[in-house]
């Protein structure tokens, strides 16, 4: 015999709400990533400049904060 199907409680949606300080943190985030990629267009070709050296850590640090302003 076949048991009945006992009804549940439905279960609470997570707080799917991004803080104020995540929203601040994508900002920053798409802020350096820009200025990483605004310097990378103004860099040297061969490289041997500052820009150069400079645009992939500000990229990489501009996508860290803004996954840092998601998480938060």
């Amino acid at each position: 015999m076949a048991k009945k199907a006992v009804p549940r409680e439905p279960v609470p949606a997570p707080d799917s709400k991004i803080s104020r300080e995540g929203w601040r943190g994508m900002g920053a985030g798409i802020a350096i990533a820009a200025a990483g990629f605004w310097a990378l267009s103004r860099a040297d070709p061969m490289g041997r400049d500052g820009m150069a050296v400079a645009a992939p850590f500000l990229i990489l640090g501009g996508y860290a904060v803004m996954a840092l302003g998601i998480y938060l």
